[in-house]
C-alpha cells in the first residue's frame, strides 16, 4: 500500500467527553447552569420575564457548546468566524499569471 492509510473519522471523538464536548466545554456549561442555579436561589420571582433573565445564563452557556456539524461547537465556529475576518491571509498563486510575470522579468 506504499505507507498510505486512512486516518478513521471518529478518531477525535475518543479524547471527547460523551463524544461530544471537551474539557473546557464542560466548565463553560456547568459555570452558566452554576450561576442560574444561584440566581434561582437568590431571586424570588413570578414573573415570566425575570424568569427568563435569571435562566439566560444557563441557556448561552449551552448555546455556545451544542455541537454543530462541520464544527466542533458554536463556540467553535465563532472563534474560526473571528480568526477568519481579523487574521491576515496569504494566499500562494502558482498559475499561469505568476509564470508569465516571471517570464516578462528575464
Amino acid at each position: 500500500m506504499g505507507n498510505n492509510y486512512l486516518i478513521p473519522a471518529n478518531s477525535k471523538k475518543s479524547m471527547l467527553i460523551l463524544s461530544f464536548f471537551n474539557q473546557v466545554d464542560l466548565i463553560i456549561f456547568s459555570t452558566g447552569v452554576g450561576v442560574s442555579l444561584i440566581f434561582m436561589l437568590a431571586i424570588k420571582t413570578t414573573d415570566l420575564a425575570t424568569s427568563i433573565m435569571i435562566l439566560l445564563p444557563a441557556l448561552v452557556a449551552l448555546f455556545l457548546v451544542v455541537p454543530i456539524p462541520n464544527q466542533h461547537n458554536i463556540r467553535t465556529l465563532i472563534g474560526n468566524v473571528y480568526l477568519f475576518f481579523t487574521k491576515r491571509r496569504t494566499y500562494y498563486w502558482k498559475g499561469w499569471c505568476n509564470s508569465y510575470v516571471e517570464e516578462s522579468n528575464k
